[in-house]
């Protein structure tokens, strides 16, 4: 078992009434699985990833990964955890602009003390898989949308991370460059890489080997 939420509870107080983001959230997820996250604007997809990947804590349940209590744990190690195993592609990219292209792929390289010659090599071989080599001195804001995707994708990848957590993985990019992230998914995946994704798109959501549904913060049996 590569991870559990045990009524996972998630809410925040507006005019003195608790509002649910998540509702009494159970999930397993096996190590090597290929999960999609469905449901309307404003379900819960994105707080659930964001727990999952250890950005947003929460206030009632349990949550486990790697047989470790994430919910017991220090902040600290809590992060090493999330540097140490998780890969995030966010829709919103999170690229550092003041940073290079490449410098935006090191980062998580120094983040795990990762030595300079072997970074080089990382770094080279994902400007490389993602056809970015031309774009590695560019600055995030001189790139196109579908191009800070990519190197927001490169960047979840270059860790070799155990678990993907993809928030509309392709949202900015054309169908083709879509399609070649949801293939590049589905070989890692097949490696062995867990993968969630958070989508909207029912074809994306195919290459998943399970589809769950959320409503309102709850889970709901699609």
């Amino acid at each position: 078992m590569l991870l559990q939420l045990n009524n996972i509870f998630k809410w925040v107080q507006q005019g003195g009434k608790r509002v649910f983001l998540l509702k009494d959230i159970n999930l397993q997820v096996e190590e090597g699985e290929f999960i999609s996250v469905m449901g309307p604007s404003g379900s819960g997809k994105s707080t659930l990833l964001n727990v999952l990947g250890m950005l947003d804590g929460f206030d009632e349940g349990e949550y486990h990964f790697m047989d470790e209590s994430v919910h017991s744990l220090k902040e600290k190690h809590r992060a090493e955890l999330y540097k140490q195993y998780i890969g995030f592609v966010f829709q919103a990219y999170h690229l550092i602009d003041e940073l290079t292209v490449y410098e935006n792929l090191e980062m998580p390289l120094l983040y795990k003390k990762i030595k300079g010659s072997e970074r080089k090599a990382l770094v080279a071989d994902m400007l490389d898989r993602f056809s970015i080599v031309g774009k590695k001195d560019l600055f995030p804001t001189q790139l196109s949308g579908g191009q800070q995707q990519l190197v927001g994708v490169a960047r979840a990848l270059i860790t070799k991370p155990k678990l993907i957590l993809a928030d509309e993985p392709t949202g900015n990019l054309n169908s083709k460059q879509g399609e070649e992230i949801m293939e590049l998914f589905k070989k890692l995946n097949q490696d062995g890489v867990t993968i969630i994704q958070v989508t909207h798109s029912e074809k994306n959501a195919e290459y998943g080997s399970r589809i769950i549904h959320l409503l309102d913060g709850r889970k709901v049996e699609g």
